[in-house]
Order: C-alpha cells, then structure tokens, then sequence
C-alpha cells in the first residue's frame, strides 16, 4: 500500500499515464471541463481541499515542463499567480485569455477539481520527461 504523497487511486492512476507533453488542468469548482475529459472530482465543501493544497501535492508527484494560465489570474488572482512562479521557478508559462485557456482543456488528459472558490484557480499543466 502506498503511503506517502497523493493516495487518491483515480488521480495517481492518471498521473502515472501521462506522457511527455500530455497536458492536464487544476481547476477552481467552478471551471467547466469539455465533455469526455476525464473528472478527479476531489471537491468536498467550498475550499476544501484548496488549489494550493492539490497543487503542492500533483507537484511533487509529476515533472512539469510548461504550463498556461489566464492572463487575468496576474491582476484578479495575485496570490494563485504568485504560488505558480513559486512553485515552478525557472518553468517556462504562458498567459492566455481566459476563453483560449478553457478552449485548451479540450485537449487535456484529465481534469482535477478542487474546492477553490476564489476565481481565475485554474492552469493547465504540460507534463515533462523525468529522464532529461
């Protein structure tokens, strides 16, 4: 039985799967996901579980080469922005409209929910290659 990091079978069997340059979204509880993304719904009460805390935790587990958010998230959501650059320093990102950015999820691999309910708490991830 596993015992440290994420233990949430469904989000670690998604995490395992990636590929490099498969891309996948930490999402607020209120960021639509296409139909046919895939859902880790870990939502449980409104800022439970927050999107720092799942970010910290799918960090730790995944190699992140790249990643995209809302250009709005600088000005509306400064303290998501900060953790981002924090937690990712020297990781290449760009910033989106918040249309394109949701417009990108179609394309993700899955999708994870959070409990976050302060806007723009979303990033779509680009996983990297753990042997370079």
């Amino acid at each position: 039985m596993k015992k440290t990091g994420i233990l949430n079978a469904q989000l670690m069997q998604y995490i395992a799967g990636l590929g490099h340059t498969d891309t996948f979204l930490i999402g607020d509880a209120g960021m639509p996901v296409p139909k046919g993304v895939p859902i880790v719904d870990l939502v449980l009460t409104g800022g439970v579980p927050t999107f720092e805390q799942v970010l910290k935790a799918v960090l730790a587990e995944t190699k992140i080469e790249f990643y995209s958010i809302s250009a709005d998230t600088k000005t509306v959501n400064p303290g998501v922005y900060t953790l981002l650059t924090q937690e990712m320093p020297g990781v290449p990102s760009e910033e989106l409209p918040h249309t394109e950015l949701k417009k990108m999820t179609q394309n993700c691999k899955f999708a994870i929910r959070t409990g976050e309910f302060t806007p723009f708490s979303n990033v779509v991830l680009q996983a990297g290659c753990v042997f370079i």
